[in-house]
């Protein structure tokens, strides 16, 4: 039997990310020593503090159904820490989802319809693209390696790329893959072209509590946007709780009530317990403080080896990746990296930006200098 799969699908290709993450462990698995610098996932382990409001929450029996849109206890906290960031969304304005990805397909398949039109800022997160072809939506992206990665000096190009049928603007700051933290400044441009052409904004923001001196400004907090930003954040990054797939969306009513439909009738809700260990992430700081140090100094060693081999990069001030320049076949040069390096990493052109290798830090000091010294060892620096 032949089976045919539907447009939906077929017009899209997997994650790159995580193609590369299991060809990495194909080669671990056949005794090889790889340096995966390929994953979003941070390498410290869930604290145990949120680990053991987990079992407490089995112990007492918290295995079963929740309401489709998550515990109201959680849903509660969420909007306390929203409105700490400048946003005011009730309980009833919050869908609590397996995972921020969850969130974002949810959104997406409530407003995007076929032919409907739908900004990028480039480079932008692999799974993006994929979801807006799943909704039969069309892209129009605008390029922003030209400016270090960052917004401001590209509101032109933006402008130009955006119109009265742009049906949505997805916006990630920090962001995924560059780090880079988007200016109030850049931010206001975006409020200003959302208001005059009727957009509506994604303001992905899973990377929020993890910054380098700056503190980025919600969307959804600048004036004339309330009731037009989706504001999506989560669990898995900032408290290392990447497994446990929790994240959220908070937005205007309508588009709770619709997405939740979609919600209700493919996930039913998040799991039971993991919500409640949300519960105690949000209360948890200073574990976090401590990845964030990390981070940021696993930044600094990646500059000052990659400046050792005239290499430069737009410093991150978010996030735990890098955009590496490299080659202008950067999908040969990733595959090489790791073949010949055993070095992991994923090519640029995954995030519509070709000639870059996406870098994550979130490993040991000890691999990130292991990873830098094999890849330069190899020739590819």
């Amino acid at each position: 039997m032949t089976m045919e799969f539907t447009d939906r699908l077929t017009r899209v290709e997997p994650s790159a990310t995580l193609a590369i993450s299991a060809l990495a462990t194909e080669l671990e698995n056949d005794g090889v020593d790889v340096v995966d610098l390929s994953v979003g996932e941070p390498d410290f382990p869930t604290p145990e503090n949120i680990v053991e409001a987990g079992k407490d929450a089995m112990d007492a029996g918290h295995t079963g159904y929740t309401t489709s849109a998550g515990i109201i206890d959680l849903r509660e906290a969420i909007s306390e820490k929203l409105a700490d960031d400048g946003l005011d969304h009730g309980p009833e304005e919050i869908i609590v989802t397996p995972g921020a990805k969850q969130a974002l397909y949810e959104i997406v398949q409530a407003l995007i319809a076929d032919g409907d039109e739908v900004a990028l800022l480039d480079p932008a997160w692999v799974s993006y693209e994929a979801m807006v072809k799943m909704a039969g939506g069309e892209l129009t992206r605008v390029d922003l390696s030209e400016t270090d990665f960052q917004l401001e000096p590209a509101l032109d190009d933006l402008e130009a790329a955006v119109s009265d049928e742009t049906e949505l603007l997805i916006v990630n700051s920090p962001s995924n893959p560059t780090g880079a933290v988007y200016s109030d400044a850049a931010l206001e441009g975006v409020r200003d072209l959302a208001v005059e052409h009727d957009i509506t904004v994604i303001s992905d923001e899973i990377y929020k509590e993890i910054t380098y001196g700056v503190e980025p400004t919600s969307l959804g907090t600048l004036e004339g946007m309330a009731d037009r930003t989706v504001t999506v954040n989560g669990f898995s990054k900032a408290y290392s709780m990447t497994g446990w797939r929790l994240g959220y969306f908070a937005g205007p009513e309508d588009l709770i009530d619709q997405a939740g439909k979609l919600h209700s009738h493919s996930v039913s809700s998040a799991v039971n317990f993991v919500q409640h260990a949300g519960l105690e992430a949000l209360e948890t700081e200073e574990p976090v403080a401590e990845m964030v140090d990390a981070f940021e100094d696993r930044r600094d060693l990646v500059i000052d080896l990659l400046e050792e081999h005239d290499v430069d990069v737009a410093e991150p001030e978010g996030a735990f990746y890098m955009m590496v320049p490299v080659d202008d076949d950067d999908q040969a040069w990733c595959e090489g990296a790791l073949e010949d390096a055993h070095v992991a990493t994923v090519p640029g052109s995954a995030f519509g930006t070709p000639g870059y290798a996406r870098i994550s830090y979130a490993a040991s000091e000890e691999r990130l200098e292991k990873g830098i010294e094999r890849l330069a060892d190899e020739g590819y620096f």
